[in-house]
Formats: C-alpha cells, sequence, structure tokens
C-alpha cells in the first residue's frame, strides 16, 4: 500500500498521492509552476501521522498542469405574480495540479 496525505487547499480538502491529477480552486501560477500544500493527515502503510508537529514536516509538492473552468452552472430565480425573473450562469475556475512528491 502506497502512501498518501489528505491536503487542504481552497477551503477544501483533498486525498491525493504521488502521481495523481487533482482539480483544485484557482491557483496563481502557469503551468510548471511547482506549489507546496499544508498536509492535514498522513498515512504510510500502517502508519497514520495526525499529529500537528510531525505534520508540519510533511510536504505535498505539486506542479500546475493547467488553468481551466468547471462545468456551467444555471442560476435562475423567479418571484410568483411579480413578473421577476433573474437568470445568471456561472463557471467555477480550476487549476489542475499534478501532485509530484511527498516527503516526511
Amino acid at each position: 500500500m502506497s502512501a498518501y496525505a489528505i491536503v487542504r487547499t481552497g477551503g477544501k480538502q483533498y486525498k491525493v498521492a504521488v502521481g495523481d491529477v487533482v482539480e483544485v480552486e484557482k491557483l496563481e501560477g502557469e503551468p510548471g509552476t511547482e506549489h507546496t500544500f499544508p498536509a492535514v493527515l498522513y498515512v504510510d502503510g500502517g502508519e497514520v501521522t495526525t499529529d500537528a508537529d510531525a505534520l508540519a514536516k510533511v510536504s505535498v509538492t505539486g506542479k500546475v498542469v493547467e488553468q481551466t473552468k468547471g462545468p456551467k452552472i444555471r442560476i435562475h430565480k423567479f418571484k410568483n405574480k411579480t413578473g421577476y425573473h433573474k437568470r445568471q450562469g456561472h463557471r467555477q475556475k480550476l487549476t489542475r495540479v499534478e501532485v509530484t512528491g511527498i516527503s516526511k
């Protein structure tokens, strides 16, 4: 069983292992830029690390693959009997990141 970590970015948490490509909330940087993420949990085989002091030594690095957008979300507000309609669309900006290393 290989090592994996739970990392936090953009107000969300993701389970990542080396070689994984994950879509996270937009990060600054061009493709090829390196980022370091804080680990919330680290698992290596049967050894689970949750202690804050030990997790401070764990670093998860990733490389930006591309900047992209999520699917279109359509918002429609409506109030009965008043003729009020409001239509709006949204596409969340995302960044695809490839995890290049987890070091303890």
